[in-house]
């Protein structure tokens, strides 16, 4: 069941389905702005990544001398959430933890997504609580995909094509950029990335060697642009240490920009999962929040 939110600006449907954000509507134009989930490329729209970020080593991880099993991003993308409470430009969905999570997942939580309309915006907010008697560890990261171009009358009489966007960050950034090598785990060496700039032009090349992945930016936040028009999505994400910007290389017509906390296990990281690296923890009873946005100019 998709649940739909709407204001005078922009129409929203959230799938109960992993509290996945399924369709942007912008009414201006009536263009789509999140990718189609078309499976020829990627069958996603904009999972959220909880309890982990990426991948653990060969799928496992190890908490005292107990092994658990756990897939790429975790369980929460997979998992029916409660719809809690709904207005019109505002709903909340909650997944709690069961005997089936705390086979993969030792730990007692409640993750709450809260999904709210202001204007051309769409403020999206994580809490994760601590319902266990310990402290509990865990990442929690964002996976949105918009269409590029995207689908609308304006793009197709502007002729779009992939090569005709680009990607602006807030600010001149000089950083490195971390990859993923070919078993989705992350390198410690960091390649030469952007120089004194904001722009970073797209291509299939971009993207030939998987997710690119930034942290501790100078900016706030990352615009995906093009050449034609002024239609402009920007992915706000204060707070958030890491950014994973990706596509596939096979001329998929979409662009992710992932704001997370955490990331994939380090190459060579052999350790308890508690002692990972960005990973976070929280205590019993305590709560933790963070909300990213996207924000639609047309």
């Amino acid at each position: 069941m998709c649940v739909s939110l709407e204001n005078e600006n922009l129409k929203v449907s959230i799938s109960e389905d992993g509290a996945e954000l399924t369709s942007v509507k912008g009414k201006k134009t009536d263009n789509e702005y999140i990718w189609t989930a078309d499976s020829k490329y990627w069958g996603r729209h904009a999972p959220i990544l909880f309890p982990i970020v990426g991948r653990v080593k060969e799928d496992k991880y190890r908490i005292d001398d107990k092994i658990y099993k756990l897939p790429q991003h975790g369980f929460a993308r997979d998992m029916k959430f409660e719809l809690e409470s709904k207005t019109e430009d505002t709903a909340v969905f909650k997944l709690g933890w069961n005997e089936e999570t705390l086979e993969k997942y030792p730990y007692k939580f409640e993750l709450r997504v809260i999904y709210c309309l202001k204007e051309s915006k769409i403020d999206v907010t994580y809490n994760v609580k601590n319902v266990d008697e310990d402290k509990i560890y865990f990442s929690i990261g964002a996976h949105p995909a918009f269409n590029c171009p995207v689908i609308g009358k304006q793009a197709e009489e502007d002729e779009l094509q992939f090569e005709d966007y680009y990607i602006e960050f807030e600010n001149r950034e000089t950083t490195g950029v971390s990859k993923l090598n070919s078993n989705s785990l992350l390198s410690r060496n960091r390649s030469p990335f952007l120089y004194a700039s904001n722009i970073l032009s797209l291509g299939e090349h971009i993207f030939k060697q998987g997710a690119l992945i930034l942290k501790d930016l100078d900016s706030t936040s990352i615009s995906l642009r093009n050449d034609k028009n002024t239609t402009t999505v920007t992915v706000s994400f204060e707070g958030f240490p890491y950014v994973g910007l990706w596509s596939k290389p096979e001329g998929a017509p979409f662009v992710c920009i992932e704001p997370w906390f955490g990331h994939a296990d380090y190459e060579d990281f052999n350790g308890d999962f508690r002692e990972k690296e960005d990973g976070l923890m929280l205590e019993a009873e305590k709560e933790f929040q963070c909300t990213y946005s996207i924000d639609i100019e047309e």
